[in-house]
């Protein structure tokens, strides 16, 4: 998969570092944000930023709002916290068709819960610690009590350390499970807990994979990650120091044998604690780390890069990653968090805005961070500000680790208080330089690292801009704040200035009686004009400030004695007049007037005359009332050089195109099944040609239907690109978007076009890539109009000449003929009715009329309509392409409510036997049913294929093996039932390639099956015996007896006692049969359909 578009569904530093590589690679960059994050860096770095409603950690977990912002996107990288363990949020995203950077749903689902982890490495032969399933508090008490040590409270979900506690007793343990759940279920929104044995002085070693979900794995190297604070890692060491080889060996061999066992896709790391007995399993987190950085530099990789080509499809071996490259030196991560630690180990977070900040660089040294001069630190996400990366290319690690702590004391911060100092004195520390530390060892000394970096020198000196002159030239204080110092006259409070900026102008007058929220002043900045509101209600006594003064944020603009004031106590107060329309509205709404039907009255007289309606009146007969939210109406055609302006407003309202959002069959199926995306090219504006601006708003339309997965209706008529435009730089203007994009929504979305009257060239290229076409009696289909044809010297013809419907219904291209336009509308609701849901309310005819529909003389003709119109519920049947392929029937129904997709032999038409066109327009319409999620009802009474010479010449052996290759390929379940004949290739097509494809199939008592038609097999298998008798009765009787002994053997109940079908049935049984098979059937797997055949 060629990836155009990533979504970066997350923030801060690893935001931050996806988003770089991601643009390296040369791949569009999106960003979400929260209202509270709406100036991070990350949103600054990304070609687009989409807002999320919900401000904190709260607006990155919820899900619907990021598949939302991620429409039009290729792939989601989820970095790591929020959604990125989320198997939830993951299999939504597989059903909108949106890949996402990681593991699939079932995997994520397994290494999301902890547990199913564990037993995971345990039916592996993986050792991990004693421990519990997910447990309340009353299973841990009991499990801590019977072991007699410490425990670990673990929540089941999520990772970096949240959730997590170490209890020795019964209090401790019921004061940390509260803790943790309430942890667990602000970071990952599921608060279930479990409980280990702890594992005391061990150290914290994970091993990196990649998996290509092939069951190709590979260990990318370990890191060491012992040196945490509350069990959220500080430092991180790659590759781990002084592992033995064989305990590296096995560590890596346990990851890789987990991975491949869920044939893992995506990058991974497997946690173990391990020790001088060996090592035990953790947890496994199938996302990106934090800790990531330390193997890239050792391995020479960009880690984001191999995430985002595994998610596109690549595999380990294309990559060159089949093994793993050698890791060359040492690297050392440092975790810069916006927090001050305490003595006993716990991190007290920071507040405040970065005035001054220098990150350090240098040879060997990489700076992961989101921080900038003027950042303010949010106390509602993590304190995570900055990674710093030190690589040592001699290997030696305590080198590595003194010119880490020289980089930190490089690092040069005001404003905000960050723990540089306390990752120095750990660095600095004999036993960590010697390599001797646990997974409880900063616990352990926290209070000596506290009292030494006290101590420590700061890091080099920066400067201050807060603390000097600010510049003539800055943006907050353009001519250097003035009145910022004024004194508060007693009795009053000081209203300060919300922002910096400059006064322009007073809203009241000192002595005046204000209420709260009452205008005192406007004050300019960055060119706009913002008020400053009375905060609480009083008596104006003073403004310390005149007009065209500076202030600084906070300086007071005005002084207010307080008291209880009502809220009309302000004078001269003005009642706001509701219904008044102003200036600016009385334009936009009269703009929009020119392009309503009732002020084009000469227009839509002449339209009217030609037996048509306007674009306007087939929308608003399509679309339920009030509805439509119209995009572009104020759209003018791009000829502003060739015409007045008013001429164009007067003459080319929208462009010719009327389109927006709406809901069709709302009363039927619910408002929320029922939004489309709606357009109609408008005959009445330069003939419904395809101009600048109106293939601008439907391709924004078809993004829009994309983006929201919204089905499209088209009323196409028109005469395809306009010549006329002169507002462009276009030559051939082949490089338009349009027929691009309408195409990407084949098989994504339900394409519904309708024509009437002359529909030709583009318009008519629209049509033709739709899902169905509906076509008024008039119309006239064409990919090229009389001027193209004759203009190529083919001729010259009328228009009426041009693709008409005795052609166009015959030949397959139009799926539903109707007499005009109503019906047009009307069957166009019904059609996309069957793709918007099952109906509470349904009828059904008498079954036992079943019974009846095949006669019991095997040579007697029936009507099959007939029985598939008992079948369905009353009044369901909608049949498509009916005039093309006779020899096959595909209709959308209903059973019991539910929409379901049907095919059908019509015995009627060469017995049944399917040609080539009925094979063609059964496998589009599988595909069809396919795309959207509509099981398939089979009705097989087939003697076959159409063989023969004639049926060779229509290219029969592509045409029909096409339904071999769709029905093998469909998610759909289908449902075959036999009514009589099931002979040869055919039926197995019918069944989607073999009776046991379908989730039922079953016959009729009428129903007879063979390898080939009985009467063949007779003529072929006896055909000396018939010569051999001389009496033409005579061979005619052994004729028939032979027929009538191959029958009794091929009757459908000999077939089901050798369980070759499932049943055979009482017909009146079918419904039950269908309805049965179909809700007991597992959804299907989400793989969305490429397209839908425009054939």
């Amino acid at each position: 998969m060629t990836l155009r578009s990533v979504l970066v569904a997350n923030r801060g530093e690893i935001a931050v570092r996806i988003l770089r590589t991601v643009a390296g690679l040369g791949i569009r960059t999106v960003a979400v944000h929260t209202p509270d994050d709406a100036g991070a860096l990350h949103v600054r770095l990304a070609d687009e930023a989409r807002p999320l409603p919900v401000p904190g950690a709260a607006g990155y977990l919820d899900a619907e709002a990021v598949l939302d912002a991620a429409q039009g996107c290729d792939v989601i990288h989820l970095g790591y916290g929020f959604l990125s363990e989320n198997a939830d949020f993951a299999a939504k995203a597989e059903a909108a068709g949106l890949a996402v950077a990681g593991p699939g749903p079932d995997v994520l689902r397994l290494f999301g819960d902890k547990t199913a982890a564990r037993e995971l490495a345990r039916r592996l032969g993986v050792a991990i610690p004693e421990g519990t399933g997910a447990a309340d508090l009353d299973t841990a008490l009991g499990f801590l009590a019977a072991g007699g040590g410490p425990v670990m409270v673990k929540a089941v979900a999520g990772g970096g350390g949240r959730g997590m506690r170490v209890a020795s007793t019964a209090e401790e343990l019921t004061e940390a499970y509260g803790v943790c759940a309430a942890e667990a279920e602000r970071a990952f929104g599921d608060g279930r807990l479990y409980v280990e044995r702890f594992v005391p002085r061990a150290r914290h070693v994970e091993v990196q994979i990649a998996g290509d979900g092939t069951g190709a794995v590979v260990a990318i190297g370990d890191r060491d990650c012992s040196l945490q604070r509350r069990h959220q890692k500080l430092i991180e060491i790659a590759p781990a120091p002084g592992l033995p080889e064989a305990l590296r060996t096995g560590l890596h061999n346990a990851a890789v044998r987990l991975a491949r066992e869920v044939r893992y896709r995506g990058l991974g790391t497997f946690e173990f604690l391990a020790g001088a007995d060996g090592f035990v399993f953790l947890e496994a987190n199938p996302r990106l780390q934090v800790e990531h950085t330390v193997t890239e530099e050792v391995h020479g990789l960009d880690l984001v890069e191999v995430q985002l080509a595994l998610a596109g499809g690549a595999s380990l071996e294309s990559l060159g990653l089949l093994t793993a490259p050698a890791a060359t030196g040492i690297a050392v991560q440092a975790r810069v968090n916006a927090e001050t630690m305490a003595a006993d180990g716990t991190a007290r977070p920071s507040t405040g805005t970065l005035t001054a900040f220098t990150p350090p660089s240098g040879p060997g040294v990489r700076i992961d961070t989101h921080g900038y001069t003027g950042y303010a630190a949010n106390l509602a996400y993590d304190s995570l500000l900055a990674k710093v990366i030190v690589r040592e290319r001699s290997g030696d690690t305590a080198a590595a680790l003194r010119r880490t702590g020289r980089a930190l004391a490089e690092f040069g911060v005001r404003g905000l208080p960050l723990n540089l100092e306390f990752l120095r004195a750990l660095l600095a520390r004999p036993e960590v330089l010697a390599g001797e530390w646990h997974t409880g060892l900063v616990e352990e000394i926290s209070a000596e690292l506290v009292e030494a970096s006290a101590h420590l020198p700061s890091p080099l000196p920066v400067e201050d801009p807060a603390a000097s002159p600010a510049s003539p030239a800055s943006p907050a204080s353009p001519a250097g704040p003035v009145a910022a110092t004024a004194e508060t006259p007693e009795g009053t409070v000081p209203v300060p200035a919300p922002l910096s900026g400059t006064v322009v102008g007073f809203e009241a007058s000192p002595g005046d009686t204000v209420p709260a929220g009452t205008p005192l002043l406007v004050l300019e900045s960055m060119k706009m004009h913002h008020v400053v509101a009375a905060p609480v209600g009083g008596v104006l006594r003073d403004f310390p400030v005149g007009v065209g003064d500076t202030l600084a944020e906070g300086a007071p603009v005005a002084f207010l004695a307080e008291a209880e004031v009502s809220a009309d106590a302000r004078a001269g107060a003005e009642e706001l007049d509701l219904d008044r329309i102003r200036p600016d509205l009385a334009e936009t709404i009269g703009r929009h007037a020119y392009g309503l039907d009732e002020n084009r009255p000469e227009a839509v007289a002449k339209r009217h005359g030609t037996g048509h309606r306007t674009a306007r009146e087939n929308l608003a007969d399509l679309i339920d009332p009030g509805t439509l939210a119209e995009y572009g109406p104020l759209t003018i055609a791009a000829q502003r050089r060739r015409r007045e302006l008013q001429d164009l407003i007067e003459r080319t309202p929208a462009d010719g195109l009327v389109g927006g959002v709406a809901e069709v069959n709302g009363a039927l199926v619910g408002r929320d099944r029922a939004r489309c995306v709606v357009i109609s090219y408008d005959y009445m504006v330069l003939a419904g040609t395809q101009g600048k601006h109106n293939h601008r708003k439907k391709d924004r339309l078809f993004e829009v239907a994309e983006r929201r997965r919204l089905p499209l209706v088209l009323f196409a008529e028109g005469g395809g690109g306009r010549p006329g435009d002169t507002d462009t730089s276009s030559m051939a203007g082949l490089d338009g978007p349009s027929f691009y994009r309408f195409g990407r929504l084949s098989g994504l979305v339900p394409l519904v076009g309708i024509a009437s009257g002359r529909c030709f060239a583009g318009n008519a290229a629209l049509l033709g890539s739709c899902d169905v076409v509906i076509a008024t009696a008039d119309s006239t289909i064409g990919m090229g109009g009389p001027a193209m044809i004759e203009g190529g010297g083919l001729g010259v013809y009328a228009p009426e000449e041009v693709g008409p419907m005795s052609v166009q219904v015959p030949n397959g291209v139009v799926d539903l003929p109707v007499a005009d336009e109503a019906e047009a509308v009307a069957v166009a609701k019904r059609y996309l009715s069957y793709f918007q849901g099952p109906l509470a309310s349904w009828s059904a005819p008498d079954q036992r009329l079943l019974r009846h529909a095949v006669p019991e003389d095997r040579l007697r003709v029936y009507d099959i309509r007939s029985a598939i119109a008992t079948l369905a519920d009353a009044d369901s049947v909608l049949e498509l392409r009916r005039a093309f392929g006779p020899t096959m029937i595909t209709a959308l129904i209903r059973i019991e409510g539910r929409p379901m997709g049907l095919i059908a032999n019509d015995p009627r038409h060469l017995g049944g036997a399917i040609d080539s066109d009925g094979a063609d327009k059964a496998a589009r319409f599988m595909q069809l049913c396919d795309a959207f999620g509509l099981p398939i009802v089979s009705l097989c009474d087939t003697p076959g294929f159409m063989v023969g010479p004639d049926a060779e010449r229509t290219a029969a052996v592509r045409h029909m093996s096409r339904m071999f290759v769709v029905g093998a390929n469909v998610s759909v379940p289908i449902c075959m039932i036999i009514t009589r004949k099931a002979y040869g290739l055919g039926a197995m097509a019918m069944a989607g390639g073999s009776t046991k494809v379908p989730v039922a199939t079953v016959a009729w008592p009428t129903g007879e099956m063979g390898g080939m038609g009985l009467e063949g097999a007779v003529r072929l298998g006896y055909r000396k015996e018939l010569e051999a008798v001389a009496d033409p009765a005579a061979r005619q009787a052994l004729y028939e007896q032979k027929v009538a002994e191959m029958y009794a053997r091929g009757k459908a109940i000999n077939a089901a006692s050798v369980f070759e079908i499932d049943d055979v049935i009482d017909p009146l049984e079918t419904r039950h049969w269908i309805t049965t098979a179909f809700d007991t059937t597992l959804a299907p797997t989400p793989h969305p359909r490429p397209n839908i055949d425009t054939w």
